[in-house]
């Protein structure tokens, strides 16, 4: 292997800034593409380093082009390497960082076709490493047939394997978001599917009871959920390659098995260098996104931790919608503008096949957690007026703090309509409102689109009547 310094010109020689950005995907380049905006070439150098083979793409696309909604891969590619480097930024792919130097101000940097690893030197840098999904280190863990799906690589590596294998049976281990939506991928490709989830019900980011509906409505669809099931092994046939998962209570064959469950973020470059990690191994950062107590050194994306607005703590949500905002904020800010990222209320929708699923804000074990107390309140509705053509059926669940009324989470699980009506609650978390103030939203209404009260609203005003109880 050798080294090169051509890249590692002092900072002091130079005679314009240099950016540097650590990773590729929807954090970095957006803040490279923002930091370009705000400054030219001639004031500002932009160099980033990518060690896949793809830019800007939607890793939450993956299961959707697995299961044929989607139809090429580039469809999920929102800016390509080429597109980048149009814009006057210095995109180096297939390069991965080695080494992170905060205090001579350069990185090392390895080119992963030839070998050659060079330093260089940066006056601003940006950390945008993402996370890598959970592999837990069990026997057979990486026999051909198991797929983690983080990256497109990772997606067409799977459909490889669909497309080789004969069999027509999958096992799914895990039940959060890539879990839930891989099996459907898979029922969608007409495999026998097995989900294999340690936790009481899949979705472990909704309540139990909540989850409970996800789980009926899973196994309405042919899904086999085995849940309260912890994975022991996966089993290999004499040719190497995957036969089942095993629990310590049964075998489920499997020809092709996917793992869904989560994800980590990808920090210890920044670990190795010092920089401040939170409770989950997620970078720190300050409202403008900078790294704790480091002037000319920014993170975003899935590799950080922000602040709940709801409990008051940090968390790590894995979301390209937070990254594409954060790396708006950083590049602004990298620019010479000023941008913040206040914090997050915890929003999140999916699917599995015609079953909508979505969650803002804590969940009954999160408010304790912080300890706060609360109501809970439960609702049935529709999504459209009962009378009018397929108005189709939703749950609501609706947590509010004790004696202030504060909204503090919402649930819904239900058919077409019901999934974005999150956003609903997702404003009223981040305004702070309380049930009693949701109950007076002019939300819109139309027999095609709601009932009179819509099923928010309703929950709303039950949550009202159990505070109201609560307090007397």
């Amino acid at each position: 292997m050798s080294m090169s310094r051509t890249n590692g010109t002092s900072r002091t020689s130079r005679t314009k800034e240099r950016l540097v950005v650590v990773g590729g995907d929807a954090a970095g380049m957006s803040a490279a593409s923002q930091a370009r905006r705000m400054k030219g070439p001639d004031e500002l150098e932009i160099v980033a380093f990518e060690r896949g083979h793809f830019t800007s793409y939607s890793a939450c696309g993956i299961p959707y082009w697995v299961g044929g909604d989607v139809s090429d891969r580039d469809q999920l590619i929102a800016r390509s390497p080429e597109e980048h480097r149009a814009r006057a930024i210095d995109l180096r792919m297939r390069t991965e960082v080695t080494e992170l130097d905060i205090d001579g101000g350069r990185v090392r940097a390895r080119d992963l076709e030839s070998g050659t690893e060079s330093w260089t030197t940066y006056d601003k840098l940006v950390i945008a490493t993402g996370a890598y999904p959970v592999r837990p280190p069990l026997p057979g863990i990486d026999a051909p047939g198991v797929h983690g799906v983080q990256t497109l690589d990772d997606g067409q590596a799977l459909l490889d394997t669909l497309s080789r294998t004969p069999g027509r049976r999958a096992v799914v281990i895990g039940a959060g978001y890539i879990g839930v939506e891989m099996a459907e991928a898979l029922i969608n490709r007409e495999y026998e599917v097995t989900v294999v989830n340690r936790g009481r019900e899949p979705m472990s980011t909704l309540d139990p009871d909540m989850g409970r509906l996800v789980h009926e409505a899973m196994e309405g669809l042919g899904i086999t959920m085995v849940n309260d099931a912890e994975v022991t092994k996966i089993l290999t046939g004499e040719d190497g390659r995957v036969r089942a998962v095993a629990t310590e209570d049964a075998e489920y064959p499997a020809d092709v098995v996917v793992l869904g469950i989560g994800v980590r973020p990808e920090t210890a470059l920044a670990k190795a260098a010092g920089l401040p990690l939170g409770e989950r191994e997620g970078l720190l950062t300050d409202l403008a996104m900078r790294v704790r107590g480091h002037e000319n050194v920014w993170a975003g994306g899935d590799c950080v931790e922000v602040l709940d607005l709801v409990s008051g703590r940090e968390r790590h949500i894995a979301l390209g919608t937070h990254a594409n905002k954060h790396g708006q904020v950083i590049g602004t800010n990298v620019g010479d503008g000023y941008a913040t990222f206040p914090g997050v209320v915890g929003t999140a929708v999916s699917k599995v096949c015609e079953l909508e699923i979505a969650r803002t804000g804590l969940r009954e074990k999160d408010a304790r957690r912080a300890g706060l107390q609360f109501e809970t309140v439960t609702i049935e509705s529709t999504s459209r007026a009962g009378y009018y053509p397929n108005a189709a059926p939703m749950t609501v669940k609706m947590l509010a703090e004790r004696r202030t009324g504060r909204l503090l989470g919402v649930q819904i699980v239900g058919r077409e309509g019901a999934g974005k009506r999150v956003d609903i609650a997702a404003v009223a978390l981040t305004a702070c409102m309380t049930v009693e103030q949701m109950t007076a939203l002019d939300l819109g209404y139309a027999p095609p689109f709601s009932p009179v009260w819509d099923p928010i609203l309703v929950a709303a005003r039950k949550a009202v009547a159990a505070v109201r109880a609560g307090a007397s």
